[in-house]
């Protein structure tokens, strides 16, 4: 009878998901870095050997994008599988007030972790957060069970601490700065903890670096790598890189060591388009915070060893909002039972089961549409109030949206338009505003200006 008893159990473990049949998961996201920041997609000033060798066994997206220009709402719209503006999340966290639990992806929303947790898996949040500066918005109120790191936005990498959004907490404690060094390595230690500790469950990991977003802050062991990069403030940014590479390739050889790796899904990608100043969006127009293929098309790859084979390249469009489904389907969930998810599950397309599309359009709302954009097929619309004008690509001639057709198009651009509406017409207003309206002026106001004074002076 013990040994019925016993041998119930072991069934009962391996089916619920509490044996290590089911994969790990680590989401590995940096903060304002270029398309061409890395080695795999062409980068060869910054050296990123082990995000290299990762990809290469892996599969690279290369018509890969995120749901958002910028920040906040981009890892909103990752963390829910749901465009962020469903609920009103269009904008950063406002950060000249203090924020009541109003202002973040509202509690009622499910996050990867609160998915995954009837399946048997203990989640992590290490990094920036930004989805909330409450506390009742942190990490472990929205379903992970470890969290380690900063609420806010911008921080400095030495773990000082300016306020109680600026600093760095542990399950909602503050942690001593004597116990912290450099955040990227901080960020690093913490992850491998929590993947060595002793505990049968399956993990999933929400690792996001903060880095390589400004303040520019890095250490001689970084330096040393790009000290061949004769632009200072580029040199200070490839080495900020540098410090990420450097842990994923610790987190790797972490893995291996475990005999994990095999059975270990690791997705990288950006939260947006690169910075303005310092990262590499070529050859894609734009940056952070523009509707450009600058500003929301990130280096993105995704590798399983165990399920996936490598050494791939996929081009269709897929988008950040895929990783939910696609999570919850590796790790043995009912992805039809999570109705309210925008994203679609991605196995079935990366194991060739499928000749179709995972999308034929994705739609992108910024401030409640003070700017939006429409991909369907090869044709993208854009709405930019950086040119104060709607814009029509087609991105199979075009790429870099250097040729504007929508005075000659107006049936494609009225399609276009009417498709935005009837995807907009689910979403609800921003709950909160944030400054981007106006720097956007700003910042096209300051370009004309630059380019005005350069015509005079020839």
């Amino acid at each position: 009878m013990k040994n019925v008893i016993i041998l119930t159990l072991l069934l009962f473990n391996i089916v619920s998901g509490f044996g290590q049949q089911k994969p790990n998961i680590i989401v590995i996201l940096t903060d304002d870095q270029g398309w061409a920041d890395v080695g795999f997609n062409g980068c060869t000033d910054i050296p990123t050997p082990n995000l290299d060798r990762l990809a290469k066994e892996g599969i690279i997206f290369n018509n890969a994008y995120v749901s958002h220009p910028y920040c906040s709402p981009s890892r909103a719209g990752l963390l829910t599988g749901r465009y962020q503006a469903r609920f009103g999340h269009d904008c950063n966290i406002p950060y000249k007030e203090e924020n009541d639990a109003t202002s973040g992806t509202p509690l009622s929303e499910k996050m990867i972790p609160e998915a995954l947790k009837p399946l048997g898996y203990r989640s992590a949040a290490i990094g920036k957060w930004h989805l909330g500066d409450h506390p009742d918005l942190h990490p472990t109120q929205q379903g992970f069970d470890h969290w380690f790191g900063f609420p806010g936005g911008a921080m400095n990498y030495w773990g000082t601490s300016k306020s109680p959004i600026q600093t760095i907490y542990r399950n909602g404690v503050p942690v001593p700065e004597t116990e912290l060094s450099y955040l990227t390595d901080d960020f690093t230690n913490e992850t491998i903890s929590f993947i060595k500790a002793d505990s049968p469950e399956p993990f999933f990991i929400y690792l996001a670096y903060n880095a390589p977003h400004a303040p520019d802050h890095v250490t001689n062991q970084y330096l040393e790598k790009t000290k061949h990069i004769e632009y200072g403030g580029r040199n200070i940014y490839a080495a900020m890189v540098n410090a990420v590479d450097a842990g994923v390739g610790r987190i790797d050889s972490t893995l291996i060591a475990n005999g994990q790796k095999e059975n270990t899904i690791i997705v990288f990608l950006s939260d947006n388009g690169g910075r303005i100043e310092h990262a590499d969006n070529r050859p894609n127009r734009g940056h952070k915070g523009m509707l450009f293929e600058g500003g929301i098309k990130v280096p993105f790859f995704i590798t399983y060893p165990e399920k996936l084979k490598g050494d791939q390249t996929y081009s269709e469009i897929i988008s950040s909002l895929d990783l939910f489904p696609t999570f919850l389907d590796l790790a043995g969930g009912n992805v039809k039972s999570e109705k309210q998810l925008d994203g679609v599950n991605l196995t079935p397309f990366l194991q060739n089961k499928t000749k179709s599309k995972p999308h034929n359009e994705l739609f992108w709302r910024s401030v409640g549409g003070f700017e939006y954009a429409v991909r369907k097929d090869n044709y993208k619309l854009y709405k930019s109030a950086y040119k104060d004008k709607t814009l029509l690509f087609d991105l199979d001639k075009d790429p870099w949206e250097r040729q504007d057709i929508s005075d000659s198009n107006p049936k494609i651009m009225a399609n276009l338009e009417s498709d935005y509406r009837v995807w907009d017409a689910k979403n609800i207003a921003p709950q909160w505003f944030d400054p981007h309206a106006e720097n956007v002026i700003k910042e096209e106001n300051a370009k004309n200006a630059k380019l005005l004074k350069a015509q005079k002076s020839n």
